[in-house]
């Protein structure tokens, strides 16, 4: 969908995981296991002006066996056509509960970056 100011867009993530989880000690365990994540993936962008935008695009979703989040809040510049440049931050989340396992974890940074199409 987009409008004057307003774009957004809704699309389909397919994410292959792999995890593993350790524990050292006396001893060493480890479990490993590889998976498909079906997720929903986004991207909304307001433009200011022409040159600038609010960008909030991610991936997430959640389900009784866990979730994942990964998602981005960026002031987008376009510095000529075909060149954009950001600066924002972004959380990465997510874990399983299970029967047989319960973990997750929380990341997160500012970033920024530059895209250049040719």
């Amino acid at each position: 969908m987009s409008r004057d100011r307003l774009d957004l867009d809704l699309g389909f993530t397919a994410k292959i995981r792999e995890a593993a989880i350790s524990l050292q000690g006396d001893g060493y365990a480890e479990r490993t296991d590889t998976g498909f994540v079906p997720l929903l993936s986004f991207r909304v962008a307001w433009r200011l002006t022409p040159a600038f935008a609010l960008v909030l695009d991610g991936d997430a979703l959640a389900a009784p066996q866990g979730r994942a989040e990964d998602v981005t809040a960026a002031l987008e510049a376009t510095l000529r056509e075909g060149v954009r440049a950001r600066v924002g931050y972004r959380i990465v989340e997510g874990g399983a509960d299970n029967d047989e396992v319960y973990t997750f974890s929380l990341v997160h940074h500012v970033g920024a970056g530059l895209t250049v199409s040719l």
